[in-house]
């Protein structure tokens, strides 16, 4: 009998000791913890779906409690009212806006408290009753609720506009017929207007720029680094329109004629493509500032047009400067040249000018490898 008195002691001081770990550890996530609890009531006038005991209750989105009790007024049906218990440093006021937030990837929702003015007192008990918040209409529906009551508001206005709406898709469908049979007379119409407007004659035309390929002798190639700066230019030259000066067979074409980019950017491409047609492949953009260079092209176009007056005649002029490490230069020189070419259209024009800027172009890579690889020599 003793043996068994015993055993019978053992478990039931084993339940008890369990128990009492539930019982602590339930009061320190539902009831307060270690710390100071303020109560608080909350009123919603909707429905608060998937909110329970146990809940986290946020300010300014920091957990500061949970909510402790949900229930229903019998007054107000559409009520639910539920008490949240928070850490008593959290300041609650009178202004502090209600709402609830999901949370989570399954949406789980929590009591949301933001903010209230500095100026207004905290909210505190009245003769030992619960101070109580009033929660923003609408606060505790769900997405899917609202997502509801506007499909529903949009099938209201739907089917109160049903007759006029019908009503414009008779007129439309109407129009379209009249179009449709009216077509070739809607075509003159917009062929009258673009001849009267001229809005026909002004088309946009891209062209670009070829990099020098330098023939032989091949230039002397460097194996230092030579950073290629922007060219830089006066804002008449460095635009995106071609200068086109003179007149020609079709003149109204000429005002469209665009480069890819502004002329400073085409050109620094070109630059890079020329050097490394010649077989430099040191030249580097000023895109890629980020490389270790040895020394810095920089050049500055002067002149960079074609003029149509009997013939196509091209002009191209760029100074160019080799910079060294140290800001010195090293060696500078001045490009110019000039290319003749047949006819007065658009295509003689830019085929004249690229001739004339591969030209010059050619010069200045060749010059360009010569000054780094005499350099190189000079360099212990």
């Amino acid at each position: 009998m003793e043996v068994r008195a015993r055993y019978v002691l053992m478990g039931v001081f084993s339940l008890a000791v369990i128990l009492g770990v539930f019982a602590f550890v339930y009061w320190l996530e539902a009831v307060g913890g270690l710390s100071a609890r303020s109560n608080y009531r909350i009123r919603f006038d909707s429905p608060v779906a998937g909110l329970l005991q146990g809940s986290a209750v946020l300010f300014n989105g920091v957990r500061v409690g949970e909510v402790v009790a949900l229930t229903l007024d019998r007054d107000k049906p559409e009520d639910v009212v539920i008490e949240i218990a928070v850490e008593r440093s959290t300041p609650v006021r009178i202004d502090t806006r209600v709402g609830i937030d999901f949370q989570g990837l399954a949406g789980a929702p929590v009591v949301s408290l933001v903010g209230g003015s500095a100026s207004l007192p905290l909210l505190a008990p009245e003769d030992g009753a619960v101070p109580e918040l009033a929660a923003e209409k609408d606060a505790g529906l769900g997405m899917t609720q609202v997502a509801r009551q506007v499909l529903k508001r949009l099938d209201t206005v739907v089917s109160e506009n049903a007759e006029p709406l019908k009503s414009t898709i008779a007129n439309i469908n109407s129009f379209s017929a009249a179009l449709a049979r009216n077509s070739d007379k809607v075509d003159g119409i917009v062929a009258g207007l673009e001849r009267f407007t001229g809005a026909g004659k002004a088309r946009t035309r891209v062209f670009d720029l070829a990099p020098a390929t330098p023939g032989p002798p091949p230039p002397k190639c460097p194996t230092t680094r030579l950073l290629v700066l922007e060219p830089t230019a006066l804002a008449l030259i460095d635009a995106e329109r071609v200068r086109i000066t003179g007149a020609a067979s079709d003149e109204a074409d000429l005002a469209q004629v665009r480069w890819p980019d502004i002329l400073s950017k085409v050109l620094q491409v070109r630059i890079v493509q020329s050097f490394e047609n010649a077989g430099y492949q040191g030249a580097v953009p000023r895109t890629m500032e980020d490389v270790q260079t040895d020394h810095r092209l920089m050049t500055n176009v002067r002149s960079f047009e074609v003029g149509m007056d009997g013939e196509a005649v091209a002009h191209v002029e760029i100074a160019a400067k080799v910079i060294d490490p140290d800001g010195g230069v090293v060696d500078a020189r001045i490009f110019r040249g000039s290319q003749r070419g047949g006819g007065q259209t658009v295509e003689a024009a830019m085929e004249t000018l690229d001739a004339a800027s591969r030209g010059v172009l050619g010069e200045l890579v060749v010059w360009g490898c010569d000054v780094l690889a005499a350099r190189e020599k000079q360099s212990p």
